[in-house]
């Protein structure tokens, strides 16, 4: 299943404009689906990405491509840090603040609107930083590891979470079924014809991605961004991937 060329057009000259339309009409129903349509795999991966930041200590935490704030609600839950929440979409951030607030989480969590290719802070701000699903979305995804590295203290840890591409053949070819086939119906299904669109382009644009940006040059974009000591962790079978890292002296 393919979008038309207008549509992939669109993608790879203005990713940022692409996502926003394209996750336009799903912020309130997006946590719930992401958490069905991954058989309960999103959570597990979110959570092993907090864990890489929550153990330093950190007093300030800046969650980039937060959309309505899962991530961001465990990062408070997990530290007893202040968080910053940013993402490119307004209705996202509408979401998200609803679940802090609904979550007594208000005084300690703020939202901000923006890209993480060009972050509206300081050098050095933050104690540590978590992104989710952004360097799909991005034109330039060394320059923006570039960014998301400069705001963050020596010494702060930054960790990601990605789709992945198994890459044992078996698990990649049922990936490539379900992403290409089941998961559109499932999420007609469960979502109507937005969710319907998600599924269409989630599995082409990972493989895209990946073709373009494979692991062993993500690792070397966040070396080259000032990133140390980076490590990759592979999860469901492949499906997810989850890396981190420290912020240079």
């Amino acid at each position: 299943m393919k979008f038309s060329r207008k549509a992939v057009s669109q993608y790879r000259n203005s990713p940022n404009d692409f996502a926003k339309s394209l996750f336009a009409p799903l912020p309130a129903r997006y946590n719930l689906l992401a958490e069905v349509l991954s058989f309960g795999q999103d959570r597990r991966w979110r959570s092993a990405m907090v864990d890489r930041v929550a153990g330093s200590g950190p007093q300030l935490i800046l969650d980039v491509a937060c959309g309505p704030c899962a991530v961001t609600k465990r990062l408070a839950k997990k530290t007893a840090a202040r968080i910053v929440g940013l993402d490119l979409s307004e209705d996202m951030l509408r979401v998200g603040q609803a679940n802090i607030e609904s979550a007594g989480l208000g005084e300690r969590v703020g939202l901000v609107l923006g890209r993480g290719e060009q972050l509206p802070f300081a050098d050095a701000t933050f104690d540590a930083l978590t992104f989710t699903y952004l360097l799909r979305y991005v034109k330039d995804p060394a320059a923006t590891m570039a960014e998301l590295a400069r705001v963050v203290k020596p010494g702060g840890p930054i960790a990601s979470l990605e789709f992945a591409v198994p890459k044992r053949f078996g698990w990649r070819a049922s990936w490539w079924l379900y992403t290409r086939a089941v998961l559109p119906v499932l999420g007609y299904l469960t979502g109507g014809k937005a969710w319907w669109n998600v599924g269409r382009f989630l599995g082409p644009s990972i493989s895209v991605h990946y073709r373009s940006y494979p692991v062993p040059w993500t690792v070397e974009a966040w070396q080259r961004a000032g990133i140390d000591h980076v490590e990759c962790r592979t999860m469901s079978l492949g499906g997810g991937l989850v890396m981190s890292g420290y912020r240079s002296g």
